[in-house]
Parts: C-alpha cells; sequence; structure tokens
C-alpha cells in the first residue's frame, strides 16, 4: 500500500464536465439569493434555526437521535436525566456553539483557510472542549484509550473496509491536504469544486482518533462559507448528507465509492478512480443544489408570512391582531414596543395582552424588558411553521 500523500490524489478534478459546471452554476446563483429579502435580523434568528437543524442532522449521521427540542434544552443548561441522553445533549450543545464560532468569525471577516492543519484542529479542539471523560475514550477493538482533542492520531486504524493512512504519516497526509485545498488564489468555481473532494479525502486519511465525521461536516461548511454559497448560515450540507437526493443510505455508498482505486488507464493518473471523484463530486453537489433551493422555499418572505399567519388562526389563544404584529417583525426585523397599539389598531392595554401572548408563545423576543421585538421560532412549533425541516415522526 502507497503511504505517501499522494494516495489521495486525484484531490481535485483534472477535467470539469459541462453538467459539474452547470450544477456550479446554479449552487452560485441560488445561494446568492437565499434570504435576500429577509431583514438581517430575521435572517440571524434563522440561521440560529439552521444550526439546531445541522446538529441534528449531523447527529443522525452518527446515529444519534437527538431531537430538536433536546438541542434547544441543553443550549439554555437544560439536560436529560438519563446518563446516555445527556451526553449526546452534551454533544449536540457543543457542534451548535462550534458552527456559531465558525459563523462569527466569516461574518467578521476573520474566517482562517478551512482546510489548514491549525484550523481542522481548532475545530476538533473546540468540539471536544469542556467534554465529559466519557467521550474522549475510544475502544479500537483492541485497546481503549483516552482522546487528546485537537492531535492527530497515534495509532493505525480500519474503518470498515478501508484502511486510512498509517498514524506515522498523519502529519505530512494532512500538509499535503492543506495544500491541495487552499482556497486562497482560487476562484469561485474551483472553490466549490474543492468541497466535495476535501470532505472526502479527509474522512479517507481519517486524521483523528474519533470525531472526524463531525469536523468534515464543520469544515465542509466552514468551506462553502468561504466560496461564497453559505448564504450567510441560512442552508447546509449535514441536512442533505442524512437524506440524501432519495435514501439516507447514499453518503455511505458514494463516500465507499470515492475510496475506490484507480481502475486503468483511462481513470485518471492518481492512485484513487478520477471516475468515481467525479460521480461523488455531482452527488455532492446535487446535494448542496437540493439543500439550497429547499431552503428558500422555506425561508421565502411570502412562505414565512403565510405560515405565520396560518400559525396564528389555528392557535386559540392568538387574538387576529397578533398577524399585523408578526408581519411587521418579520419586514422591518423589530418592533418597538410603544408602535404595538398602532399596528394592532388595539387600546393599549388589549395591544399590550396580544404582544404577551405572542411572547409566551415565543414567537416574539426581546433582550431586554423593555425594548424592541424580535421574530423568534420556538422549537416547540417548528414541525408546523417549517414543514419536512426535519423526518416525520
Amino acid at each position: 500500500m502507497i503511504e505517501h500523500p499522494s494516495r489521495i490524489e486525484p484531490a481535485r478534478l483534472d477535467e470539469t464536465p459541462e453538467r459539474i459546471t452547470d450544477l456550479i452554476a446554479e449552487i452560485s446563483s441560488s445561494s446568492a439569493i437565499l434570504g435576500r429579502a429577509l431583514h438581517p435580523r430575521t435572517a440571524l434568528t434563522l440561521a440560529d434555526l439552521v444550526r439546531i437543524m445541522n446538529t441534528y442532522y449531523s447527529n443522525l449521521i452518527e446515529g444519534h437521535n437527538t431531537r430538536p427540542l433536546e438541542i434547544q434544552r441543553a443550549l439554555e443548561g437544560s439536560f436529560d436525566d438519563n446518563f446516555e441522553r445527556r451526553n449526546l445533549q452534551k454533544e449536540a450543545a457543543a457542534h451548535v456553539r462550534v458552527q456559531a464560532k465558525i459563523d462569527r468569525l466569516m461574518a467578521a471577516g476573520e474566517l482562517p483557510e478551512p482546510a489548514s492543519k491549525a484550523f481542522i484542529c481548532w475545530l476538533h479542539r473546540e468540539f471536544y472542549l469542556d467534554a465529559p471523560v466519557d467521550f474522549l475514550k475510544v475502544d479500537d477493538g483492541q485497546d481503549s484509550f483516552l482522546m487528546q482533542p485537537g492531535e492527530w492520531r497515534k495509532k493505525d486504524v480500519s474503518v470498515g473496509r478501508h484502511i486510512p493512512p498509517a498514524s506515522s504519516c498523519v502529519e505530512e497526509f494532512m500538509d499535503h491536504f492543506a495544500s491541495r485545498y487552499r482556497l486562497e488564489g482560487m476562484g469561485m468555481s474551483a472553490k466549490i469544486l474543492s468541497i466535495p473532494a476535501a470532505h472526502h479525502r479527509f474522512n479517507f486519511i481519517h486524521p483523528f482518533p474519533d470525531g472526524n465525521g463531525r469536523v468534515s461536516r464543520l469544515m465542509s461548511h466552514a468551506m462553502a462559507l468561504k466560496a461564497g454559497i453559505g448564504a450567510h448560515g441560512l442552508w447546509s450540507i449535514s441536512r442533505g448528507l442524512a437524506r440524501g437526493l432519495e435514501s439516507r443510505l447514499e453518503y455511505k455508498q458514494m463516500m465507499d465509492l470515492a475510496d475506490s482505486p484507480r481502475a486503468g488507464d483511462l481513470d485518471g493518473r492518481g492512485n484513487l478512480s478520477q471516475r468515481a471523484l467525479l460521480e461523488f463530486t455531482e452527488w455532492f453537489l446535487k446535494v448542496c443544489l437540493d439543500q439550497i433551493t429547499f431552503m428558500s422555499s422555506l425561508f421565502s418572505l411570502d412562505t414565512l408570512g403565510q405560515r405565520l399567519s396560518i400559525y396564528v388562526e389555528r392557535t386559540e389563544d392568538l387574538k387576529p391582531e397578533s398577524q399585523d404584529l408578526l408581519m411587521e417583525a418579520l419586514i422591518r426585523g423589530e418592533v418597538p414596543r410603544g408602535d404595538v397599539p398602532r399596528i394592532t389598531r388595539l387600546p393599549e392595554r388589549s395591544a399590550r395582552r396580544v404582544l404577551n401572548s405572542l411572547i409566551a408563545h415565543g414567537l416574539l423576543r426581546s433582550d431586554t424588558p423593555k425594548g424592541s421585538l424580535n421574530l423568534s421560532f420556538p422549537v416547540a412549533a417548528l414541525e408546523r411553521l417549517f414543514p419536512r425541516l426535519y423526518p416525520e415522526t
């Protein structure tokens, strides 16, 4: 077996068929308009929602079904009495926290190269920051040990049928990885094209004892932001990877396919199959486009307005005037408390009751007792406000 960084070649596609360039163009244009009509404050609130969704699906890929309400409670510091459920909640909260840091770094113009060794180690270290000892225990079937967050693995491993590079070579492989997927200096199309390949090749190297899948999905999120298709955090790849285009089995199947060795002289010049990388890239980009399209329909201004109105109509203790307040918050981003009587066209006391009901339902919130009010999307209302965001239960 080749124990040289060239083992992950081809790291990028040598030639890009027209169907791939068309996909890249669609992703670029679709992501550019996702959420464009929304007020920035509303978009930020929805981005918080997407982080929880992303965490739910990333956990689901790992075989952990941590429900959105459990994740929300964990973020509020409320954990299940059951030991295993509590640990899953802590794991989910860590994922949300790290993705929020990535988003803040991007917003501040300080997001590093997502494929750099320093950033990847930071992702792993941050994910396991303050993790209980149980999170760090790794059992490889022969031995049990405590993982050191942010440090490359020191043992050789096997992942199903795949044998990743020897632990002694991980540093060298990750140097090559960082070089091949450095986005600086690339055009937008090349950056987008790098995301699927980097996602697979990172998992192919499997640089950490555990947590590689989560790190790869967080890295892919960061790469999408850097490539200019992140739409301010209003979509995420994890939902698409967990659901697939037609089957939930697709992600594992396509990752296994991309592990394939080169099949003859007509299959590229690297160690791995160029044809398989092309097929994986096309699938991955289709998943990205599918998710951007889905979130665009879900987060359109008209759709949000309609669903908020329907929610009010079907909720007994919400008055019809609630719709006016919610629409004002949706369009303007915030509602000054003093404007509530004018917007609802009700006497002050009646207007205050309408406002308090919306706050009690979690549909409006304020940072201070007397501050302006912003839209909020409570987890308990997600299935009604955003159908198909999560699997049916």
